[in-house]
């Protein structure tokens, strides 16, 4: 039996910021940003759009891979963007 996925993913909100977050179901999660139900920040900057996402076997790993995304600056996350 396959083990549960776990995503980390970057939205570019409709004022052209860019969101990173962790979930393990992808696509609930990219509703409930556009529904207001998701982060605090993406509320009051909607709708957002799934610009970018990695996939991961382990918690932990997309955890780290998290936080290594949000301490990019602003270029290095656009070019994050251009492999996609």
């Amino acid at each position: 039996m396959a083990g549960k996925k776990h995503y980390v993913y970057i939205v570019k909100c409709s004022d052209n910021t860019l969101y990173t977050g962790y979930t393990v179901d992808l696509e609930r999660r990219i509703k409930e940003h556009n529904e207001g139900r998701g982060s605090r920040y993406t509320r009051g900057r909607l709708p957002v759009k799934l610009e970018y996402f990695e996939e991961y076997e382990a918690k932990g790993r997309a955890m780290k891979r998290e936080y290594e995304i949000k301490q990019m600056t602003r270029m290095q996350k656009e070019k994050l963007l251009s492999w996609f």
